[in-house]
């Protein structure tokens, strides 16, 4: 199990970006050389606080975004638990994990640059994830939205008093599954929002005939 902390107070830099692209790395090794324990936790909190695009540019952004749509799409279980304030890079980690955790203390919001919120990826997995009308002052005006909130919303999977415990509990679980096959799983899971039942059934298919073909050839080798 690899954990990455990250800190949304800090500023986004270049080695936020490396730190985020060198965990995907790892995972991804693990998983070409099918070795167990394929899971990520991140644990994230904080805030930015003032002035904290001052020095950003676009293309840091973009490395950054791209560097979690990787995370989106490891093949690797992917565990965040936020505590306290999360905004920021913080929340963008946390959004993108597969199961989230926080603490009854947490409040998700979306940072603002000044003049109105930050227009990154965030406001839109807030939308894919809950629903314009349930996330739109959160996303227009940077209201937070309180843990229990978003455990209703459904952005939260569960509320816990103690983080460590969770974590390891649910990271137990998600290990025992094989990442690539959960890559693809999650992958048909994003498709469902955006295609159609007669676009999708051949991914569908196609990913229940490498289902078949994997327990065929563990009852062959038997």
């Amino acid at each position: 199990m690899t954990t990455v902390k990250i800190d949304g107070t800090a500023p986004l830099t270049l080695a936020s970006v490396k730190a985020l692209a060198d965990v995907c790395d790892q995972a991804e090794d693990r998983s070409a050389g099918d070795v167990g324990g394929r899971v990520i936790t991140a644990r994230v909190t904080g805030r930015p606080g003032p002035g904290w695009t001052e020095g950003l540019n676009v293309a840091l952004v973009t490395k950054w975004e791209r560097a979690l749509r990787r995370l989106e799409r490891l093949p690797a279980a992917t565990v965040a638990v936020a505590t306290g304030e999360t905004g920021g890079p913080a929340l963008d980690v946390f959004l993108a994990a597969d199961i989230r955790l926080a603490t009854p203390d947490a409040h998700l919001l979306v940072a603002t640059d000044g003049e109105a919120t930050w227009p990154g990826m965030a406001a839109y997995r807030l939308v894919q994830q809950a629903g314009t009308a349930r996330v739109r002052r959160a996303v227009l005006f940077g209201v937070p939205i309180p843990a229990d909130e978003a455990r209703e919303l459904g952005i939260v999977d569960e509320l816990t008093e103690d983080p460590d415990a969770a974590l390891t509990s649910v990271a137990r679980l998600a290990g025992e599954l094989s990442g690539k096959e959960l890559a693809i799983r999650r992958q048909l899971l994003f498709d469902a929002t955006s295609t159609s039942f007669e676009d999708a059934i051949g991914s569908h298919l196609a990913a229940c005939d490498r289902a078949l073909r994997r327990t065929a050839a563990v009852v062959d080798a038997r």
